[in-house]
C-alpha cells in the first residue's frame, strides 16, 4: 500500500534491520501497558513510524487511518504544523517553570480561558499530566474537602459497571470494565458500583422507556442504604467511552446530577475523552446533556495528544465554602511535578483556538453522516448494534441477535476483526467483542466512507473466519 502523502521519509524507525532492532529493543527492555503476566517485559507491539493528518504509517510504509486517534486524543490530526510550533516556541521561550513557587503565563491564560469556556461555576482549574492524575485529583479534593468541613465520614465513591476512570489507584478502584480488576488491587472498602447505564444491556424485563427511572431508583436506593453522610462523590462519564461507547437514556444525566445536590454528593463529571470536540463542543457535560457537575475532569484532546496535559475544573461555590471554614491552615497537600506545564499549556491554547476556528463546527455538522454509514454495518449477521454520538462510536458483535449475548469467543473477535482492517489499512480499538470508532476530527465525508468500507471487510472476513472454524454459524 502507498504512503500516505508527505510521509515519506519523516523517520529513522523505518524497515528493515533497524525495525527488527527496534522490536528487539523492546522486547527486551520496554514494558508495555496492560500486559499479560506470560509476555510482561518481553513483547514488541507494531511500529508506527509517523502520521499525517487521519492517517498513520506503519512499520511496512502502509497508509493506516486512525481510527482511534490514538488513544482518543490526536483531535486537530497527525502533523499539524501550528501545535508543533508552539511547542517549539514555548519550548526555547520557557520549557519549564516549578508549579510549588512560581507560576507561567500559559498556565494562568489557559485557566482563565477554560475557566470561561466551562458550565456554571467552575471557573477554578488544576492542571494535571494527564486523565488518571486529573481523577486522582479530583477524589484526593473530596476528601479533602470533607475533612476541612467537619465530615470525615464522608469518602464513599459511587462509580458504575462497565466504567473506566483511570490506571492511578484510586482512579483505578472506580473502574467496573470486565477483566480490569480481576489481578490488580484498589480502594475496594470506599467504593460503590451501579448499574452500567447501557440500554442495549438493560436489566432483563425493563423496558428502554423505563430505563431511566429503573437507574435513578437504584441511585436512590444506594443513598439510603450507605447513607448520604457517608457519600463523598459520583463519578460519571458523559459517554462511558472504553467502556464501549455507552450513551446514557434521556433526562439520565440531569436527573442524577439533581439527586447529587440534594444530598450534598459532590458531582465529578469525568470528560477525559467526551471534552474538547469529541462531542462538537469543549466540554459536554451541560452543552450535550444538560448535567452541571461540581467538578469536570479533562486530558487527552486538550493538547490532541502532542504533549501530556490533564486537569479538573472545580466549582467556585466549593473554594468558598473551603475559604470560609474553620481550618485556613488546612493544606490540600497534592501536586505534580509537571502541573500547570508551560509548554503543555501554550499547546493547549493553540489547540483551543484551533477547535473554536471552524473545527467544533465541522464535527457538529459530520457526526450524522458518520454514525449513520456506521449504522449500516447493522446489515451483518455478527454486528448486534452500532452505536455513537459526536465522532465515537462503537460496533458491538453479538452471537445471537435475540439474545444479545456476546460471542463465546468474545475475548478474540475483536482482535480479529482489527487485525483485518489493519491489512486492508484501518486501525480500529478493538475491546473484547467490540469495535471503537473515535477519529481525528478533521475527518472527512470520503474518509468516512473508506473507512466503513474497510471496517465492514473486517467484520465480513471475521465471520468467515469464525465459520471455518466451527466457532459460530450465524
Amino acid at each position: 500500500m502507498a504512503a500516505a502523502p508527505g510521509l515519506e521519509g519523516t523517520s529513522t524507525n523505518g524497515s528493515g534491520n533497524n525495525r527488527d532492532r527496534l522490536s528487539e529493543l523492546a522486547a527486551r527492555h520496554l514494558v508495555q501497558p496492560w500486559p499479560v503476566a506470560g509476555q510482561i517485559g518481553d513483547e514488541a507491539r507494531g511500529l508506527i513510524r509517523s502520521g499525517d493528518g487521519v492517517y498513520v504509517q506503519d512499520e511496512h510504509g502502509n497508509r493506516l487511518i486512525d481510527g482511534p486517534a490514538g488513544m482518543w486524543c490526536v483531535n486537530v490530526g497527525h502533523r499539524c504544523k501550528e501545535l508543533a510550533d508552539v511547542l517549539y516556541d514555548q519550548a526555547m521561550a520557557l520549557s519549564y517553570n516549578s508549579p510549588w513557587y512560581t507560576m507561567s503565563a500559559p498556565s494562568a491564560e489557559l485557566a482563565e480561558r477554560l475557566g470561561k469556556l466551562a458550565p456554571g461555576d467552575l471557573s477554578h482549574v488544576f492542571f494535571t499530566t494527564g486523565g488518571s492524575s486529573a481523577v486522582e485529583s479530583a477524589l484526593r479534593f473530596m476528601q479533602f474537602y470533607n475533612n476541612v468541613r467537619g465530615r470525615p465520614d464522608k469518602k464513599l465513591i459511587l462509580s458504575r459497571g462497565g466504567a473506566y476512570h483511570g490506571s492511578t489507584y484510586l482512579s483505578a478502584s472506580l473502574n467496573g470494565r470486565p477483566r480490569d480488576r480481576d489481578w490488580m488491587d484498589g480502594a475496594d472498602h470506599l467504593v460503590v458500583k451501579l448499574t452500567c447505564p447501557n440500554p442495549y444491556r438493560r436489566p432483563e424485563g425493563v423496558s428502554r422507556e423505563a430505563f431511566t427511572d429503573w437507574l435513578v431508583a437504584e441511585f436512590e436506593a444506594t443513598i439510603e442504604e450507605h447513607g448520604a453522610d457517608r457519600i463523598g462523590a459520583f463519578v460519571g462519564e458523559p459517554v462511558m467511552a472504553s467502556g464501549g461507547v455507552i450513551i446514557p437514556p434521556d433526562d439520565y444525566l440531569p436527573r442524577i446530577a439533581a439527586l447529587c445536590r440534594k444530598h450534598d454528593i459532590l458531582y465529578v463529571s469525568d470528560e477525559v475523552v467526551t471534552a474538547f470536540g469529541r462531542l462538537g463542543h469543549v466540554f459536554a457535560s451541560k452543552d450535550v446533556f444538560g448535567a452541571q457537575p461540581d467538578i469536570i475532569t479533562f486530558a487527552k484532546g486538550v493538547t490532541s495528544g502532542y504533549f501530556p496535559l490533564g486537569g479538573m475544573m472545580v466549582s467556585s461555590r466549593l473554594f468558598e465554602e473551603l475559604r470560609r471554614s474553620n481550618h485556613p491552615d488546612a493544606m490540600y497537600a497534592h501536586g505534580l511535578t509537571y502541573s500547570s506545564h508551560p509548554i503543555g499549556c501554550a499547546v493547549a491554547m493553540k489547540n483551543l483556538d484551533l477547535l473554536e476556528d471552524g473545527l467544533l463546527d465541522h464535527v457538529r455538522e459530520i457526526a450524522p453522516y458518520f454514525l449513520s454509514q456506521l449504522k449500516t454495518l447493522e446489515e451483518l449477521p455478527l454486528v448486534g448494534e452500532v452505536r455513537g454520538i459526536g465522532l465515537m462510536a462503537c460496533v458491538e458483535c453479538v452471537a445471537d441477535h435475540d439474545s444479545h449475548n456476546p460471542l463465546r469467543l468474545d475475548t478474540e473477535v475483536g482482535q480479529r476483526i482489527d487485525a483485518h482492517c489493519q491489512d486492508l489499512g484501518l486501525l480500529v480499538r478493538p475491546l473484547i467483542n467490540m469495535c471503537v470508532m473515535s477519529p481525528p476530527l478533521t475527518i472527512t465525508r470520503a474518509q468516512i466512507d473508506e473507512m466503513v468500507r474497510i471496517l465492514r471487510e473486517g467484520i465480513t472476513r471475521t465471520m468467515a473466519d469464525l465459520r471455518r472454524e466451527g466457532l459460530w454459524d450465524g
